[in-house]
């Protein structure tokens, strides 16, 4: 993917955990909101290491949301892009995607 295609779903995934978040966990979102909503983009191997690291984020009972791609311009019709995880604390979020790198 572009680095532009890669913005546009990083921000699908913000939002679509936002959307979750704000109706099950509104004074974390507030708490994310009034302290910079921060986000960290970084940088997966495969679509089975996105499944997995989904996987090990639920099982921490954090919000977590899969893109799929609509197929419009560069990737496949449904194609899974990116994870979003969060917001939550810090020391969580580093329990699943502390071993990658930066994008």
């Amino acid at each position: 993917m572009t680095s532009g295609k890669i913005a546009a779903q990083c921000g699908h995934a913000t939002l679509a955990c936002y959307k979750a978040l704000v109706k099950k966990n509104s004074k974390l979102v507030q708490h994310w909101e009034r302290t910079g909503q921060a986000k960290i983009a970084l940088k997966a191997t495969s679509e089975d290491q996105l499944l997995e690291l989904e996987a090990i984020a639920k099982s921490l009972n954090l919000c977590a949301r899969s893109i799929h791609d609509a197929g419009h311009t560069q990737i496949a019709a449904g194609s899974r892009t990116v994870l979003g995880i969060g917001p939550a604390p810090v020391a969580l979020i580093n329990e699943v995607t502390g071993k990658l790198r930066l994008l």
